[in-house]
């Protein structure tokens, strides 16, 4: 008896490569990092108004070790900086870093010795999204960028990134 049909059998073909991206992009995992006003637009964001599940980014997690997204949503304090490199680097490879608002990015108004004038100044910053407070549509915007840029990058790319001391 032959095995005659009229139906195709259809194929997929990939590459491991492309699976793991597609992961990657897929199940960002922010840990909770929320240092000022931009804490509350970054909560306001995983509300079911904005709906930050759609892009797979909802699981706001407590621990650094179950994370792969910073993101940085505040005026960043010289007291708070070590405590923020710490948590950086107990976050597993491969991670990104998303600092959010004016003071994060740059110091914002507060152009003094007690606020890191940039959060890049103490761990490497992947987007940074403008705005005092950035709304939440803002950071829904970071996030695709984000996983755009996580979409162009190839796995052999995403080595540990250089310290910033």
């Amino acid at each position: 008896m032959a095995l005659d049909t009229e139906f195709e059998i259809p194929v997929l073909t990939t590459t491991v490569e492309s699976v793991v991206q597609w992961a990657r992009r897929s199940a960002i995992w922010p840990v909770t990092f929320g240092l000022a006003c931009c804490a509350i637009e970054m909560m306001a964001m995983a509300s079911s108004r904005y709906d930050i599940s759609r892009f797979g980014a909802e699981v706001f997690r407590g621990s650094p070790r179950q994370s792969d997204l910073m993101i940085i949503a505040g005026r960043l304090s010289r007291k708070m900086a070590p405590a923020l490199r710490r948590i950086y680097d107990q976050m597993p490879e491969p991670k990104w870093v998303i600092s959010m608002g004016a003071c994060a990015s740059c110091g914002g108004v507060f152009d003094n010795y007690s606020i890191v004038q940039g959060s890049d100044q103490v761990v490497p910053v992947d987007v940074f999204i403008p705005g005092c407070p950035p709304r939440p549509e803002a950071v829904i915007y970071g996030i695709v960028q984000l996983q755009k840029k996580i979409d162009n990058s190839r796995m052999s790319d995403q080595s540990p990134k250089a310290r910033i001391a």
